[in-house]
């Protein structure tokens, strides 16, 4: 006997509450739009500006005890990595620490510098300085807006993407599913002042993704049911696609969240905001995939064309039970 995470019979009404479930996403965007403009984004380096310290040491490192050593210095966001190489000898080891610019200047100063020297030496003698770079303003203001021209390109080409592929209504619904997705992803990392960096934009491309795979899912069940049921109403034709897509949505969102909460948990604060977005990206695609996109698509009506032959529906693998 398999074991099956969703009953074959399953026949939830996920439109049944459908004004509170947009008025909640609604509510959501809201309070992301509001956040975002009252209290900003907590920018890291890549975006403030700051010094890149990269050092070497022919001591075993501890990320723990450099982090410790500099907290008394109050430099503000600290970031302290391990690089990793092929080519490195066996007795080298080398970090790069990031430190944000300080009262509005480019740069750390070099009594800034020698501080951080000083204390990293107290927990490694064997520590040695490589190189000192600094990331000014400008380049870390063209950084904001290659992100954001990133992010709007990837929602145009899925755009474009999903208008060939099915019809404008389905087009429309997955973008403001997607842009439901990215604003209150970006509401969270607002609300909470979260540490806001390029891994951070690289999670929110990752979300898109996501969830346009799980939209496309449903999407591509609603089409083949379209043409299957020729006069079932529309409503019960997208809560039938979606429960015959389920056990698929449940079992792909599943294994994602038990490897991304064994990283959020497990992982270390260097990427614990990477993770930590794409967390929470699996949920809110995975709901909106279902209660965005599918109850747009409810609202815009479609049109049912039956000239168009069944053998481009990519749903092979909708119904796989775990």
């Amino acid at each position: 006997m398999r074991l099956k995470l969703v009953p074959d019979d399953t026949s939830w009404d996920f439109f049944g509450k459908l004004p509170i479930t947009l008025g909640l996403s609604g509510l959501l965007i809201v309070i992301s739009i509001v956040s975002f403009f009252a209290f900003g984004l907590n920018f890291g380096i890549d975006f403030q500006g700051g010094t890149k310290i990269r050092t070497e040491s022919t001591q075993a490192l501890d990320v723990g005890a450099y982090r410790d050593a500099l907290a008394p210095l109050d430099l503000g966001d600290v970031a302290i990595t391990q690089v990793f190489d092929p080519n490195f000898d066996a007795d080298q080891h080398v970090a790069s620490i990031r430190i944000q610019a300080q009262s509005g200047e480019e740069a750390i100063t070099q009594e800034t510098v020698q501080a951080v020297e000083d204390a990293l030496k107290a927990v490694d003698p064997a520590v040695t300085f490589v190189s000192v770079e600094s990331v000014g303003p400008k380049v870390s203001g063209e950084l904001i807006w290659t992100a954001v021209e990133a992010v709007i390109a990837a929602l145009g080409a899925v755009l474009v993407y999903i208008w060939l592929r099915f019809e404008w209504q389905f087009a429309l619904g997955a973008v403001l599913a997607l842009v439901h997705d990215v604003l209150i992803t970006i509401g969270v990392f607002s609300l909470f002042q979260i540490r806001f960096d390029l891994a951070i934009i690289a999670a929110l491309l990752t979300i898109v993704g996501y969830s346009l795979n799980d939209t496309v899912v449903v999407f591509d069940r609603v089409r083949e049911n379209l043409r299957r049921y020729k006069k079932l109403d529309l409503k019960a034709l997208l809560n039938l696609s979606i429960n015959e897509t389920m056990s698929r949505t449940v079992m792909t969102s599943g294994t994602t969240l038990i490897a991304l909460i064994a990283l959020l948990v497990l992982g270390g604060d260097v990427i614990r905001g990477f993770v930590f977005a794409m967390t929470f990206g699996i949920f809110t695609g995975t709901y909106s995939s279902v209660f965005v996109a599918s109850a747009l698509l409810l609202k815009l009506g479609v049109k049912r064309d039956w000239s168009k032959p069944d053998g481009e529906a990519g749903t092979q693998f909708a119904n796989v039970d775990a």
